[in-house]
């Protein structure tokens, strides 16, 4: 009697710890009962019936996926090869189940062909310079396709863009000519400005002779203070008009 008993209370202890299912708090459990899709249940401690129904582990939190580089041709004829890193999570745990047979996998070759033909319909230029808004259209299309599998694509970014050698060298000489562009505009320009002033101060010293003077005896005392050398230098006879009219003056009264 006590063997009988024994096995059944044994067997019963079983079958109530094989359906008790505790789940944390990012994940949810597809109960299958059957066959038949029942209800995403979770997070917590649930019961099963044992033998009747299956379950199916989900996670909810944020997938980090690394999208392989690929080789893409771009709209002007470059081959370049890129990678990307895609953010996304399931919000349906029942549809990501029921709906594609493997998601991740699913979500893997979307993102590889994906990136392809969005990359592969720019030019190299906008895929240089307009990466964020190249992001955007990826994380949407994305979205767009694998919302049916109750799949949420929060964020894609492409990493790395892997140039030819060729291509390289051809970037860093139009960078280079752009520089010493900009060199001679901006010399151009400096000198354009220095032209300008020049002509202002020609045309005041035009509308006021004295200022000559003035000038050239700032310019003598410069030169005193920085050398003590002999400096031989025309005078101007303005200086000594004044002292000539004086002598002039004297020699009328005499």
């Amino acid at each position: 009697m006590n063997v009988p008993f024994l096995t059944i209370v044994i067997l019963v202890v079983f079958l109530v710890s094989s359906s008790i299912r505790v789940l944390r708090e990012y994940e949810r459990g597809v109960i299958f009962r059957l066959g038949r899709l029942i209800a995403a249940k979770g997070p917590g401690i649930f019961f099963l019936i044992p033998i009747i129904d299956r379950m199916v582990k989900v996670s909810l939190r944020t997938v980090v996926m690394d999208v392989p580089p690929q080789d893409i041709i771009t709209k002007d004829n470059v081959s370049v090869k890129v990678n990307a890193v895609v953010y996304f999570r399931v919000v349906d745990p029942s549809r990501a189940i029921v709906e594609v047979e493997d998601f991740l996998y699913a979500t893997s070759q979307l993102s590889q062909t994906t990136l392809r033909s969005i990359l592969g319909q720019a030019e190299l230029d906008d895929l240089l310079s307009s990466r964020e808004k190249m992001n955007t259209e990826l994380q949407t299309i994305l979205d767009t396709h694998t919302d049916p599998w109750g799949i949420k694509v929060s964020q894609v970014e492409i990493k790395h863009v892997d140039l030819p050698t060729e291509m390289q060298r051809a970037m860093a000489k139009q960078a280079e000519a752009e520089r010493e562009r900009r060199a001679k505009v901006i010399n151009a320009e400096g000198e354009f400005q220095a032209s300008a002033r020049l002509l202002e101060a020609g045309n005041i010293l035009n509308q006021q002779p004295v200022t000559i003077q003035l000038r050239f005896l700032q310019t003598l005392r410069e030169i005193a203070t920085e050398n003590n050398s002999t400096i031989i230098f025309p005078v101007p006879i303005d200086l000594f008009t004044p002292f000539i009219k004086l002598l002039e003056d004297k020699a009328i009264k005499q």
